[in-house]
């Protein structure tokens, strides 16, 4: 099987960087060969991972979800074989956390957690589960310094290499090589996301997912892998009663799990996910009726409301133009103020 080098053109790209590296291939950056178009290429390096590409291809084929990285072609017969794929501008969330080594904000946890359970949802729904749910096998769509602005949208969920239909045991996964970590040293890294039911050979569902996601939820949090039976509030106070409940649920044995990926999708959007701001009126100037010794009344009720309000004290109605939000935490603030009164980060550059 030889090797690909820059330069060289698979189908109607031209390699441009290899941009990963795992035990049994290798993934490129590539172009397309007229149009300015970028794809990522998977090429098996070992023959005995050519099935595990086929495997691949033929299952996101089917998944049409945007939070699941997309299969554009597949051809295993090739020289070398190539599975054709979405190219997602941005780090893995293994990179996400490495950078983020106490932890993330909890909006940004919240907004990659649903963005990981949405494509689970579908891929469950269509009888697939994934069984390498790790932070390598999930791509983040925004760029890394701006992490805390995330949303669920930017998650891509890749690798499904090990995806079966059915009933296959842990055993198969073994001989094939997918259980050593991404420099193929060893063999803890995938490991350490898989469900007990997974590490001991038996029979795997979807709720096996679910058990990895708790793992990957707990170092969104706090920076590492969880190494006991502490909930992640006991270590970090900000941390909402729901995302500790949805730990727990996730992360134990079996016939104690969370049924479903939209079961645990539901349990963090419901306690967890920030609404979104109601919609910007139009700005309005208030006219001399409406103006109320220095003050207005609100577009909507009517109510006399202060100058520098910015929703209306009797409706809630918006009456701010723009609503100035902490860069960190997303918390909404006041236009004047210097620092976030939720996570103390500062807010203006003349704040000292």
């Amino acid at each position: 099987m030889s090797s690909p080098q820059i330069g060289d053109r698979i189908n109607n790209y031209l390699l441009e960087e290899q941009v990963g590296q795992g035990s049994f291939g290798q993934v490129w950056r590539a172009r397309h060969h007229m149009f300015d178009k970028h794809v990522a290429i998977k090429v098996p390096t070992d023959p005995q991972y050519v099935r595990n590409l086929q495997r691949e291809g033929v299952a996101i084929h089917g998944l049409k979800h945007p939070n699941i990285v997309r299969a554009v072609d597949l051809d295993p017969y090739a020289d070398p074989p190539y599975l054709i794929m979405e190219y997602v501008d941005g780090p893995s969330l293994r990179q996400v956390i490495d950078a983020n080594a106490t932890g993330l904000p909890i909006p940004a946890v919240v907004e990659i957690m649903c963005g990981l359970l949405d494509a689970l949802t579908a891929a469950h729904g269509s009888g697939l589960i994934h069984r390498d749910i790790k932070p390598a096998n999930i791509l983040i769509q925004h760029p890394l310094d701006q992490i805390a602005t995330v949303s669920a949208k930017a998650v891509k969920v890749t690798d499904f290499g090990l995806g079966r239909t059915g009933d296959m045991t842990t055993v198969s996964i073994m001989q094939s090589g997918s259980m050593l970590t991404e420099d193929g040293n060893d063999i803890s890294g995938t490991i350490a996301y898989m469900a007990p039911e997974q590490k001991q050979g038996g029979e795997v569902d979807a709720r096996s997912d679910l058990y990895s996601c708790s793992i990957v939820l707990f170092e969104l949090l706090m920076g590492e892998r969880p190494s006991g039976t502490e909930l992640p509030g006991s270590l970090r106070s900000d941390v909402p009663k729901s995302l500790d409940e949805t730990f727990r649920r996730s992360y134990t044995r079996l016939d104690r799990r969370l049924a479903s990926a939209q079961e645990m999708l539901d349990m963090i959007e419901a306690g967890g996910r920030q609404k979104s701001p109601p919609p910007i009126p139009q700005a309005v100037t208030p006219t001399d009726a409406q103006r109320v010794s220095g003050r207005h009344r609100c577009t909507s009720c009517k109510g006399v409301v202060g100058g520098g309000d910015q929703f209306c004290i009797h409706c809630g109605h918006q009456i701010a133009a723009e609503i100035p939000r902490c860069a960190s935490c997303r918390a909404f603030v006041h236009s004047e103020d210097l620092y976030c009164i939720f996570c103390g980060a500062k807010l203006r550059s003349e704040a000292v």
